[in-house]
């Protein structure tokens, strides 16, 4: 009998593993905001700067309508006329104090308010300046670019689409790694300033990014020659047994890729003559014989129920995974007792359940400290940290210079 295990806790404030940290966040849409919500979900104080009107992407509606409320918690809202004078002293004066600043304008874009690497670490040697990017060195370096262009560019579409119909993976998938990628520079960077008390300018390139998505195909074809077929289209897995199946009630995917495990799916669920058979004892024969092998397991396993089959799929330690929409998350018994969704209340009143960081700390996880702000929830606390008095305060609200 399996023993289930116990949900694991949230991580007090006090011993999450960025605490003390201070981070100046000017981003928007996806890779920026990303790389400040885990520095902020790891305990690090994040502002984030937004102009008056506030992240465009808190107005976006359809498919877009989840962007702020996913990756904006745990950080304070600081808005912002970034092209007055007095605005861009504050954001400077925010900058000469923070440990990090993370940024993705257009290339060289901060430059026009001194707000660039080169103008701040003269002042803030250790400052870790993280610039989120189209591209990183070479010649599309000045380019803009969005996820979907650098799919498409970098043959993550192609792909993962149909012959002659490349198809974007839906999920923005390279906005979501290339800002992990922007941690993973910054925490580097934060690392070597420990011993040298010098930060780092981190760039990380959503382009170089879907380089690394595709990295294997790139490989398949270096290889052998031949190349990789649009697996939108008609699937050619490696393996025999790799394989959506039909049930009664629902799909289940289905993966026996070693011959340990074909040979407990053949015992638990297959005819005797089937985990006999010579054909199928090895991964090669039992990729040769995919024609009779798929449609054969198909038709065991179509009279089983979802649930039955899955427990049984379990039972057997085989890899298995039943077919879902993304909404069925939230109902998912094992990501609700995880601790793996975090309820989360938005500032126009709205309700969400965001996904935590899929980390733990000593079976810990790094959970929510704060919903995502309103606009400029935060301006008068940061501009009185920064020394500012009441009346300068309320002159920069009167002349429109912040918000809050």
């Amino acid at each position: 009998m399996k023993q289930a295990m116990s949900s694991p806790a949230f991580m007090d404030t006090d011993t999450l593993p960025l605490r003390g940290i201070k981070v100046l966040e000017l981003s928007h849409m996806i890779m920026g905001p990303i790389t400040g919500m885990v520095l902020a979900d790891l305990g690090a104080e994040v502002i984030k700067v937004e102009p008056l009107e506030g992240d465009n992407t808190r107005r976006l509606k359809g498919s877009g309508i989840g962007y702020f409320p996913v990756f904006n918690r745990n950080k304070q809202s600081l808005a912002v006329d970034l092209k007055s004078a007095d605005g861009q002293a504050v954001v400077r004066r925010l900058a000469l104090q923070a440990d990090m600043l993370l940024e993705n304008f257009r290339d060289g874009g901060l430059a026009q308010y001194g707000l660039d690497y080169a103008a701040l670490s003269g002042e803030n040697p250790g400052l870790i300046y993280v610039s989120l990017k189209g591209f990183l060195s070479g010649p599309y370096k000045q380019r803009t670019a969005l996820d979907e262009v650098v799919q498409m560019m970098g043959g993550l579409a192609y792909i993962n689409g149909a012959p002659g119909q490349p198809r974007r993976v839906a999920p923005s998938a390279n906005d979501i790694l290339g800002g992990t990628f922007g941690v993973v520079g910054a925490l580097a960077a934060l690392h070597d300033r420990a011993r040298t008390g010098r930060g780092r300018h981190i760039r990380s390139g959503l382009f170089e990014n879907n380089l690394l998505l595709v990295a294997q195909f790139v490989a398949q074809y270096q290889l052998t020659g031949q190349a990789p077929q649009p697996q939108g289209g008609e699937r050619k897995p490696p393996w025999g047994v790799y394989d959506i199946f039909d049930t009664t009630d629902g799909r289940v995917f289905v993966a026996a890729v070693s011959d340990a495990q074909w040979r407990a799916f053949a015992r638990r669920f297959m005819p005797p003559q089937w985990g006999e058979d010579q054909r199928l004892a090895t991964a090669v024969g039992r990729e040769a014989a995919r024609a009779w092998l798929v449609p054969g397991i198909a038709e065991v396993l179509k009279d089983w129920n979802t649930a039955d089959l899955c427990r049984a799929l379990e039972d057997a330690q085989i890899s298995f995974g039943p077919v879902r929409e993304p909404h069925d998350m939230v109902n998912d018994v094992h990501l609700r007792q995880g601790g793996a969704l975090l309820p989360t209340d938005l500032p126009d009143g709205g309700h969400i359940d965001a996904a935590a960081l899929p980390i733990e700390f000593d079976g810990m996880k790094a959970g929510k400290r704060h919903d995502p702000p309103g606009i400029g929830a935060h301006t008068r606390a940061v501009l009185r940290t920064l020394g500012y008095d009441e009346a300068q305060v309320e002159a920069m609200l009167a002349a429109g210079t912040v918000r809050g």
